[in-house]
């Protein structure tokens, strides 16, 4: 995909509307999370670094169209103004005169944020006037906020085809690295892959089939798939319809494509039963709960990651946010460090993926940790995310 990036923009005293994912969490009014500001400040601070009049727009929350205190970026500009150490001007409405008064104050090098776009319900129906609305603000478009590029609405596509258009930094490494992961990649290439359901990964399994050579399989859906193989996992969370399942295992089978699956779990009575966590072989977890994979499983799964060339994290073993269900996410989290810091390349899928990463401490030490959640996991069904189909040039 080709596209332009800040380096192909002259920004000094022009006006630039910029797309940032600034949907951070939030408690009490303060923002409890700055990993999406932080990743949204290189390319603020290097357009403020040219002399450009930055403008700010992204979406709080989902407040459903209309105008909400919950969802008031308010907060956020003040989070922004102190990682970048300069004044972060707020401006009360996305369009129309309140908006405009604020760009109109600008002067070469000061940033201003606006009010949550999604106020406006033509936001997320990519209406075409409120589009003209956001892009009669700005002279130029940049799009860096890669978590929302799968949603085609007003400020994350409607605009790029009325303004000349360029990736952020954000972006530009977002897809850098995700194109590593399906663009001849080295390999052997392995893909590490969790979460609650098979179903919602169907289209993952099946685009990185013609290129992944190994799947290690944990949460929910390596349930789903002992299941489909005839092991009973007793009261764990699965899909009660195993037939996507046993259609990757014949696909796999067919592609030659190994599915690593787990040999033995934690279990435990209940969900919240922690103290009750112990360790069995995969065929005797009984009327228990697979929360984890267990230890052997995770040792196995390390050692065809280390052996690996590239690595795609994408969602933990188990119940990672419980200390009693960590051990099988942080087992092969290291080893995943251990292949990078030996030469291979990996990159932690967003959502789940980089929540787990970052609190069991192994982000840090991957190539790349995507902020992108529903867009990492459409780039990886190799479908086209329109937010980055309107920057291409």
């Amino acid at each position: 995909m080709k596209f332009r990036t800040l380096n192909d923009l002259d920004v000094r005293g022009k006006r630039v509307l910029v797309r940032e994912d600034l949907n951070v969490p939030m408690k009490n009014g303060q923002v409890a999370d700055y990993t999406r500001i932080d990743a949204a400040i290189p390319t603020l601070r290097a357009l403020l670094h040219r002399g450009a009049r930055v403008i700010v727009v992204s979406h709080l929350g989902r407040p459903d169209g209309a105008s909400d205190p919950k969802y008031s970026l308010r907060p956020v500009a003040a989070a922004l103004s102190e990682r970048l150490h300069t004044n972060v001007a707020f401006a009360e409405d996305a369009v129309g005169p309140v908006a405009q008064k604020a760009v109109d104050a600008l002067t070469d090098g000061s940033i201003v944020l606006l009010e949550n776009v999604r106020f406006h319900k033509e936001e997320e129906q990519n209406d075409p006037q409120f589009a003209k609305e956001l892009a009669s603000l700005a002279d130029i478009y940049v799009n860096d906020a890669f978590g929302t590029a799968h949603r085609a609405h007003a400020s994350t596509e409607g605009v790029a085809h009325l303004l000349p258009s360029a990736a952020g930094l954000l972006m530009e490494a977002e897809l850098g690295a995700l194109a590593r992961l399906t663009a001849n990649p080295a390999h052997p290439y392995v893909c590490v892959i969790g979460g609650a359901k098979v179903k919602d990964k169907v289209g993952v399994f099946k685009f990185l089939m013609k290129t992944v050579d190994q799947f290690c399989i944990g949460g929910g859906m390596a349930n789903t798939f002992l299941a489909a193989r005839g092991t009973n996992v007793g009261r764990s969370l699965r899909d009660d319809d195993l037939g996507p399942a046993r259609e990757i295992l014949e696909l796999a089978d067919s592609e030659d494509v190994t599915l690593h699956l787990p040999i033995d779990a934690v279990v435990s009575t209940a969900f919240d039963s922690d103290d009750a966590a112990h360790v069995v072989n995969i065929e005797n977890v009984g009327d228990e709960m697979i929360l984890d994979i267990g230890p052997k499983s995770a040792h196995a799964y390390a050692d065809v990651i280390t052996h690996a060339k590239t690595i795609v994290f994408n969602g933990p073993m188990g119940v990672y946010e419980k200390p009693a269900y960590q051990a099988g996410t942080r087992i092969v989290g290291e080893a995943i460090a251990k292949a990078t810091r030996a030469g291979a390349t990996s990159v932690v899928g967003g959502g789940d993926a980089a929540a787990a990463a970052h609190l069991l401490g192994f982000a840090d030490a991957m190539t790349h940790v995507s902020t992108g959640g529903g867009a990492t996991l459409e780039f990886l069904e190799g479908r086209t995310l329109p937010g980055v189909a309107a920057l291409e040039s």
